[in-house]
């Protein structure tokens, strides 16, 4: 029985499109190209880190972040980021009784903006910086079982990403959710992994009060 809901961050809850598009006028890349070759190094398998290779060799992502920072165009993501579904989709999972978190690999200002837009709506907000272990690393998801008040097998982890949240998720005894929007789910959504690997498939948050409820009904 699911008894916890815990979501990941970019391409769940939040539209990264402003944040990649920023990226790629840091770069001085056109941003359909900057996109383009995004989505071919996700197909290829690779790390999406190494797009930024592609266009400038040795592109050190943490040092760049920091050099936007001082140049006053830090990452930023706001309400107006956020897909027309999470509101809801919070409002329904909380009034049917679940627990409710956000973790995901984000930087300590990501975090920050994270605990202002939903203060009131989760139970939980925890980032890699926060915890000292990025996804996939097993000890992420040890850090999410620890602060979830309830055993993994009745934690539900939504993603986007099947490298990075369903896998690791499931490697961990936890149940999973695979949302498909964003590059990653959009690439991979018809392989043999995402249909076989997670316990709920969905193509919008809003359709998991009633995926979970079958989900658990079915298990009783």
């Amino acid at each position: 029985m699911i008894r916890a809901v815990v979501f990941d961050v970019g391409e769940c809850l939040v539209d990264e499109t402003r944040e990649y598009g920023t990226w790629a006028d840091w770069l001085g890349v056109p941003r359909h190209t900057f996109a383009a070759m995004f989505g071919a190094v996700i197909a290829q398998g690779r790390d999406y880190r190494e797009t930024f290779q592609e266009f400038e060799p040795g592109f050190d992502l943490y040092e760049q972040r920091q050099a936007r920072a001082d140049a006053g165009r830090p990452e930023h993501f706001d309400e107006s980021d956020l897909y027309p579904d999470v509101r809801p989709a919070l409002t329904a999972l909380r009034s049917d009784g679940l627990w409710l978190g956000i973790a995901g690999n984000q930087t300590v200002r990501a975090g920050g903006i994270l605990r202002t837009l939903f203060t009131d709506d989760v139970d939980l907000i925890g980032t890699s910086d926060d915890w000292d272990a990025s996804k996939p690393d097993p000890a992420f998801f040890e850090r999410v079982a620890e602060v979830v008040p309830f055993d993994n097998e009745e934690i539900l982890y939504v993603g986007d990403r099947l490298d990075n949240d369903i896998r690791p998720a499931l490697t961990a005894g936890m149940r999973t959710a695979l949302i498909r929007r964003g590059p990653w789910a959009t690439i991979q959504w018809n392989t043999e992994d995402a249909v076989r690997l997670p316990d709920l498939r969905i193509g919008s948050l809003t359709e998991l009060p009633e995926q979970i409820a079958a989900l658990s009904a079915s298990e009783r």
